[in-house]
């Protein structure tokens, strides 16, 4: 377990590394005969016409199965990483990864065991940003792969090989030899059609093009009733490469049987072919609503999602979602365009959107079902309570270190703490650019930093919380405060539209949030919230309010779980005059 002194000397060692880059020159021909044990990492004159900026990872695996890129994780099965940033690095020229760079879960390349590995280095490239707001940022531009640094186009990486590390030997040499393809864009079909809108408002923000994306779920007729107009579905999640679960053909039986280790289940890739080819047929069938479902892209600098609220850093995704794709997608496909007929669904981190966006725009949706919603109140910011605690990565205590834990299963054991969780983000990037869970929530609740990055909630080395940058995240961003502070607006236009769904043994302990918004939400009064709050007995993340089936299987079901909700609210409440017939044939 590590002690202040072992916290304070590993902070002077990332100080070195950012001094090794920014204060001294870092692409100057490397000494493979160096003091320090490393590595030295070259770009071929062939890999770029113009330097490069970005973050330059180091990663060693003792497993042959994968390459190592695809083996950093949270996990015990994880392998290793050493990051470190790199600024004008040219063509030709070299970058020596030596003990100075942030490692996970080995703190430093001076802790590396001497033996054999599998080496691999990546570059995660970045581009300059010179936002509208007067600073000047350089982040990784999503190219299309959904903010995936082992899998973004145009990065660039070295074949993997096999080496013996010892510190006595000399720098190993690696060349930066491939590149990451790009990625083919969807095609439209009968059902599904791909929509790509610029951003007027994000664009402004970002000093640079920027676009929405969306996958449109057409209903059966819809090209036979022109007339028909529709009611909108916004199922919110991670960045769909396509519109997710929706399969024409039956399952491959020529499917090679996988095996799920998250669900413990053999052949679950044909299992999820059978639920996708069992949706289209329920899509097609007789009795199933008629209505437009969409899946959002709005991949950005920091991750694969903006989590569809304006922001400080992000800039403002909310606004463009609202009043921007969404209106172009109802006049494209002929939706109703109105609030009584849109409607909000997603898990996990589309659980969060589906609540926020309700209460950020409460006139212009009819209703939210979240399913194992991120942080709704930051009294449980998963195990951390940001008001109370000093310290993210341990419990408060005069004699003992207790570390909070981060990933559990459903019987509680624990798999990775909040402090391994929060270092193998530092590892893969600094200010908040890791593209990982906690540097999301901390891009899009923040307030810019002096940097022009956001501020940072904690220290992400230590663990010590900013008690004024909490505060700040609570009068935006934390849901049931705002609910709580605003009911007396907000509770006439949200009574019946909010329902939450979380398994209590989610493994991310997000229950816990689900928790202390039900007892606010019992508790109103003028109106009463006349929503609903349901919890799934031993039930992981994500669970989605489905009492019959497991987790592996309900996931596999959000538009049949959903669809038939929002049917019953829209024939309950609807203004005087509205199409409810058009839609029904």
């Amino acid at each position: 377990m590590p002690t202040k002194n072992f916290v304070q000397s590993s902070f002077a060692c990332l100080a070195t590394a950012v001094v090794l880059i920014i204060g001294l020159p870092s692409c100057q021909p490397a000494n493979q005969g160096g003091d320090v044990p490393g590595f030295v990492v070259t770009l071929p004159d062939t890999a770029s016409k113009t330097p490069l900026d970005g973050r330059l990872l180091l990663l060693l695996s003792t497993d042959s199965t994968a390459e190592p890129r695809f083996q950093i994780a949270d996990g015990p099965a994880t392998q290793l990483v050493f990051g470190m940033d790199v600024e004008g690095l040219q063509p030709g020229r070299s970058v020596v990864v030596d003990t100075a760079a942030f490692g996970y879960p080995v703190r430093s390349l001076a802790g590396l065991k001497p033996g054999e590995y599998y080496v691999q280095a990546l570059l995660h490239r970045y581009e300059t940003f010179n936002r509208a707001d007067g600073h000047v940022v350089k982040l990784p531009m999503d190219r299309g792969e959904g903010q995936q640094w082992n899998r973004a186009p145009g990065n660039l990486y070295s074949t993997p090989r096999k080496i013996r590390w010892d510190p006595k030997l000399p720098r190993v040499a690696i060349a930066l030899d491939k590149v990451i393809a790009p990625i083919p864009e969807a095609k439209d079909t009968k059902y599904i059609r791909h929509v790509r809108l610029k951003s007027e408002r994000l664009s402004k923000f970002w000093g640079r093009p920027m676009y929405l994306g969306a996958h449109v779920l057409l209903p059966e007729g819809f090209d036979t009733h022109p007339n028909a107009r529709y009611p909108l579905a916004v199922f919110h999640g991670h960045y769909p490469d396509d519109f997710g679960g929706f399969r024409p053909e039956p399952p491959d039986p020529a499917l090679k049987p996988d095996y799920a280790a998250r669900f413990q289940l053999a052949g679950y890739n044909k299992i999820q072919q059978e639920y996708a080819h069992q949706f289209y047929q329920e899509w097609t069938g007789l009795t199933f609503p008629r209505m437009l479902i969409i899946e959002i892209q709005h991949a950005n600098p920091y991750y694969d999602d903006s989590y569809a609220v304006n922001s400080e850093n992000l800039g403002p995704y909310g606004d463009a979602i609202t009043y921007e794709l969404i209106p172009y997608i109802e006049q494209q496909f002929r939706g109703i365009g109105q609030g009584w007929a849109r409607f909000l669904y997603g898990g996990s981190t589309g659980g969060w959107e589906a609540l926020a966006a309700q209460v950020a725009y409460p006139d212009e949706y009819n209703g939210c079902f979240a399913a194992c919603p991120d942080p709704i109140d930051f009294r449980a910011y998963t195990v951390v309570n940001l008001y109370q605690d000093l310290n993210a990565y341990y419990l408060k205590s005069n004699h003992k270190r207790t570390p909070r834990p981060g990933h559990r299963n459903y019987l509680g054991h624990v798999s990775a703490t909040l402090e391994e969780i929060n270092h193998r983000e530092l590892a893969l990037g600094t200010k908040s650019r890791s593209g990982g869970q906690f540097d999301i929530w901390e891009a899009v609740y923040s307030p810019v930093g002096p940097d022009g990055y956001p501020r940072r909630i904690w220290d992400k080395l230590t663990g010590d919380i900013d008690s004024n940058v909490a505060k700040q995240w609570r009068e935006k961003y934390d849901l049931r405060y705002i609910m709580a502070r605003d009911w007396a607006k907000l509770g006439p236009k949200l009574a019946g539209k909010i329902h939450l769904y979380c398994g209590d043994m989610d493994n991310y302990y997000l229950n816990n949030a689900v928790y202390l918004t039900e007892e606010f939400l019992e508790a109103t009064k003028n109106p009463y919230y006349a929503g609903e709050v349901k919890y799934g007995d031993r039930a992981e993340h994500c669970w989605n309010g489905d009492p019959k089936l497991p987790n592996a299987l309900s996931r596999l079901r959000y538009n049949q779980m959903y669809v038939p909700k929002i049917l019953e609210r829209l024939q309950k409440h609807h203004p005087a005059g509205a199409d409810l017939t058009s839609w029904r044939y």
